[in-house]
């Protein structure tokens, strides 16, 4: 227990009588220089705290209304593709040719059993599918997934990716929030939150789930948490559009019509009768929205419109592939939101399915079976959708982001015919607004094993995706129990070089 002049309970404080004669002031005097110099360096390598936030301008009444980002961005609108169940990057973008050379080899350098999250690991094992170089760039890109090749030339590849977790749940949620554990925003949550939309009639923020379900943490890969709950996910694809939102048969039109402009004139006498509540606000604005959404969330659901030409091209109407077709018309939903300025789009491709392998990429005992099913499901409707948004001059302003939560080794697990995990080096990829071209960044060892060259961290992913929208990552935050929170936490930086 301290007593009134800060002395502690053993014994009085000697600061005062120190300071009183030379000898203490010279090493006070010293003490605070050392401490001028400490800053000064940990200034200048960025590792003092970030500088004042910037608030975003938010009417809980209007949470949605546009908002200015903090300078020009590059782009107005992301898609996010996540393929769920760790893709490998062996086998589809991060050629390797030792590992031809080297196939059914012991991996040099490994001391000992090679462990990692299933257990101990075998030989070295060639990709299982032939690369090809594509393009113009001549990127070498695998068979499993050719016409996502053919696009190669808008493919700006980061292949130094690592991240901090092997285990699927904690590693979905540090791509999609930043952080391994539960109860962070969302990116999506954290972009809504700071720009609104430009579109008044659709959710800012939707996440596409798979036609097969949902990734295995589920909706906490588009949560809020605790930003404001109007900047969370909607959750809806082209096979189950938004529940509860059409109008029962027995009421005609004009009926609901009137009904919605009655009960709008009794909020606005509730919310002036109660100034300052934002929470009141809050609800009545997300209330007209899910009005306004019974007219404009069943038609950009419904594909009807869509020409014989545009179902061909995504794989749509394919009659042997349900899965794949499925997945297609999500991709076609992506499209349709992208097209009517919704903000963030999160396309997930493979769920979370009891069962090895059935129904994302996680590939442990029969990659080689899994995948030839998986690339199919993928290929042609990812590419169409990319191809389709440069087309209509989409992809100018839009950012696509290709990920996933970790990659694969390059050796198959003793006694399978599958790779295990592995967050120490992994492949995503970008295109559209404001990167290169045609261009690869960064780099894993000779066998894919480990990132090496210009390594790069899901902070840095997510610094860089910020950058590109015209947001500072460390000056967007959120006041939360008592902490200063971003999507970058202290980390992050913005990768340059990747940069148009």
């Amino acid at each position: 227990m301290k007593n009134p002049d800060h002395s502690t309970s053993f014994g009085p404080s000697t600061a005062g009588r120190d300071l009183l004669n030379r000898r203490g002031f010279l090493r006070y005097a010293g003490t605070g220089l050392g401490g001028i110099a400490l800053a000064s360096l940990l200034d200048q390598q960025r590792l003092l705290a970030a500088e004042t936030p910037i608030r975003p301008a938010v009417d809980a009444s209007k949470p949605n209304a546009p908002r200015p980002p903090h300078f020009t961005p590059k782009a107005k609108r992301v898609l996010l593709i996540f393929c769920t169940g760790a893709i490998s990057q062996i086998d589809t973008f991060d050629y390797k040719p030792e590992l031809f050379k080297r196939h059914d080899t012991p991996m040099p350098g490994a001391s000992g059993k090679l462990v990692t999250f299933q257990g101990e690991n075998g030989n070295l094992i060639k990709p299982q599918w032939e690369f090809k170089a594509r393009g113009q760039s001549g990127k070498m890109t695998s068979e499993l997934l050719p016409r996502l090749g053919e696009l190669a030339d808008e493919m700006c590849f980061i292949h130094s990716m690592t991240a901090k977790s092997n285990t699927h749940g904690p590693a979905e949620c540090q791509m999609s929030t930043g952080y391994t554990l539960d109860g962070f925003p969302s990116m999506g949550a954290w972009t809504t939150y700071a720009l609104g939309s430009e579109c008044q009639n659709l959710p800012a923020f939707v996440a596409i789930p798979d036609p097969r379900g949902v990734p295995q943490v589920g909706p906490r890969q588009w949560a809020s948490a605790f930003l404001p709950a109007s900047f969370q996910g909607t959750p809806f694809n082209a096979e189950k559009s938004i529940p509860n939102l059409g109008r029962p048969a027995e009421i005609s039109q004009e009926t609901d019509a009137a009904t919605r402009d009655f009960l709008k004139n009794l909020n606005e006498r509730h919310l002036a009768a109660h100034p300052g509540d934002t929470d009141l606000a809050a609800r009545i604005a997300s209330y007209e929205l899910a009005a306004k959404m019974q007219l404009s969330a069943p038609e950009i659901a419904d594909l009807s419109s869509e020409s014989a030409a545009t179902l061909a091209l995504y794989g749509a109407d394919d009659t042997k592939n349900d899965i794949k077709a499925r997945f297609a018309k999500n991709c076609i939903l992506a499209r349709r939101l992208l097209e009517r300025d919704v903000r963030f789009v999160q396309l997930f491709n493979g769920a979370y399915a009891m069962g090895e392998g059935v129904g994302n990429w996680d590939g442990h005992k029969t990659l080689k079976t899994q995948y030839d099913k998986h690339g199919p499901i993928l290929d042609q409707p990812v590419a169409a959708l990319l191809r389709d948004l440069k087309s209509r001059g989409l992809l100018a302003d839009t950012l696509v982001a290709f990920v996933t939560e970790f990659g694969r080794m390059p050796t198959f697990q003793k006694g399978a015919s599958g790779r295990d995990h592995n967050p120490a080096g992994f492949t995503v990829w970008l295109a559209g607004a404001g990167v290169k071209r045609g261009f690869s960044y960064g780099a894993t060892d000779e066998f894919g094993h480990k990132a090496v060259e210009n390594v790069t961290t899901i902070y840095d992913l997510h610094a860089t995706l910020l950058h590109l929208l015209g947001l500072n990552h460390e000056r967007l935050s959120f006041y939360n129990n008592g902490i200063e929170r971003r999507l970058t936490d202290v980390h992050g930086h913005v990768i340059k070089d990747i940069l148009a």
